[in-house]
């Protein structure tokens, strides 16, 4: 007599068999993400281009507003490498948010009508954000040729803070794009926290403004971790960073990394009745 194994497909299924899915179907992963990239440079005026044109305004501006309306200290780099050094992460950080904040609801045939974990959607805006993020790093080494400034001997530290930098997006994303599933207006507070997150997070400034009194409040968002570990690991010690800040703002990625995750699943089984 012939057995027969019986496997059942449920969304947000539990345990390991979860995570086996998620693996077999890494090459789904893989086409969703190549088919973003496709989509974010087709039929534009500049393409690729864009990536470094975004950045290269942003930090012409900010040096403007801070640098020479502000005076805000620079610990003696020039203010374009202060605001570059802390705007590469915090555009991957907003291009990985928003991307993957409206990326269920942009899906939603492919959601309610095929089986497969939920998670690759908002996980492929990372291959997006790490693209813009490798084309803009060029626009960085261009500017530090122009000042004539060298990487730090810390600059082999910049992989694990980018690392850091995945796991406070992807976090923040599961979150968004489970809440927007429900909630439409997350469509929209999306995009006004990304702006407000561009003042309030050190990247127009260097974190040593901050009244020392609130220096561990200020780490508990995560995001000045990130950025004081980008300006370390490139400018040096010209830019410090606080062990017990960097600490703070790492326990709280992991904790958005992990509570995003557990949410996502969660209201995972509810994605293609809502959508």
């Amino acid at each position: 007599m012939t057995s027969f194994e019986e496997t059942i497909i449920e969304a947000g299924q539990p345990g390991k068999q979860y995570f086996r899915d998620l693996w077999r179907y890494r090459e789904l992963f893989l086409f969703l993400a190549w088919r973003d990239l496709l989509v974010r440079y087709k039929q534009t005026m500049v393409g690729v281009a864009w990536s470094l044109i975004r950045p290269a305004l942003t930090m012409f501006i900010l040096t403007i507003v801070f640098g020479h309306f502000g005076n805000m200290p620079s610990g003696g780099v020039p203010y374009p490498l202060v605001v570059l050094c802390g705007l590469l992460p915090w555009q991957f950080f907003s291009t990985v948010l928003s991307d993957g904040g409206n990326s269920l609801v942009s899906n939603s045939g492919l959601v309610s009508k095929v089986y497969f974990p939920r998670l690759i959607i908002p996980a492929g805006g990372l291959i997006t954000g790490l693209v813009d993020f490798f084309i803009s790093l060029s626009l960085l080494a261009s500017v530090m040729i122009w000042y004539g400034w060298k990487p730090a001997d810390n600059i082999f530290f910049l992989p694990l803070f980018v690392l850091f930098a995945m796991i406070v997006s992807f976090g923040a994303a599961a979150w968004a794009s489970s809440l927007t599933v429900k909630y439409r207006d997350f469509r929209i507070i999306v995009p006004f926290a990304i702006q407000l997150g561009l003042y309030i997070s050190p990247v127009g400034f260097v974190s040593s403004i901050v009244p020392q009194r609130y220096q561990l409040l200020y780490a508990l968002n995560p995001m000045s971790g990130v950025i004081d570990g980008f300006r370390w690991s490139i400018l040096g010690s010209q830019h410090p960073i606080l062990l017990q800040n960097m600490i703070v703002s790492f326990a709280v990625a992991i904790f958005i990394l992990f509570s995003g995750i557990r949410y996502f699943r969660r209201a995972e089984r509810t994605f293609a009745d809502v959508i």
